[in-house]
C-alpha cells in the first residue's frame, strides 16, 4: 500500500482467481465492428469451464434487456482478447493474430487458459471469424 492509501497491487491481482470479474465483447459483425461488452462479477476461474462461460453469456442475452439485436445470433467461439495491463490490438473488434488464444475444447478451465481477473474474451460466430480473417475489411452504414 503506498502513503496515499492507493494499493501497489495490479487490478489482476487485487482478487482471488475464485472471484474474478471478465469482459465479454459479444460480436454480432465483424465487419461492421458491432460489439456490446457484457460484464460478468464473480467468476471463479478455477472451476468455471469454457462451456459454463459460453453457456452463462448465452444466458444473459436471451434475459437481460438490451441485448434483443444479438439474441438470433449464432455465438459459438471464445477468444482471449487481452488481459489486464497487457497489450492491445490494433484492430478495434477482435486480434486476428494469435489464433492459439481460441477456447477450443469447452471442458477446459479458465484458469488453465491464463485468465485472470479483468480478462477480456471475445464471443463470436467461428465461421464469420474465418471469413472475415480472409478479407478484414470494415464497412459502414450511410
Amino acid at each position: 500500500m503506498s502513503s496515499d492509501g492507493i494499493s501497489d497491487v495490479p487490478t489482476n491481482l487485487a482478487v482471488p482467481r475464485t472471484d474474478a470479474t471478465l469482459t465479454i465483447r459479444v460480436i454480432k459483425s465483424f465487419e461492421y465492428r458491432t460489439e456490446k461488452s457484457l460484464v460478468l462479477h464473480h467468476v471463479n476461474l478455477e472451476q468455471t469451464t469454457v462451456g459454463q462461460l459460453k453457456e452463462q453469456v448465452r444466458q444473459a442475452i436471451q434475459t437481460q434487456p438490451g441485448w434483443k439485436p444479438y439474441r438470433n445470433t449464432v455465438l459459438d467461439t471464445l477468444k482471449l482478447y487481452t488481459k489486464a495491463h497487457g497489450a492491445k490490438t490494433t484492430n478495434l473488434i477482435i486480434n486476428l493474430d494469435h489464433d492459439e488464444w481460441i477456447f477450443e475444447d469447452d471442458s477446459t478451465i479458465l484458469a488453465d487458459l491464463g485468465l485472470e481477473n479483468e480478462s477480456e474474451v471475445s464471443f463470436f460466430n467461428r465461421e464469420a471469424y474465418e471469413e472475415f480473417k480472409k478479407h478484414p475489411d470494415t464497412k459502414w452504414e450511410s
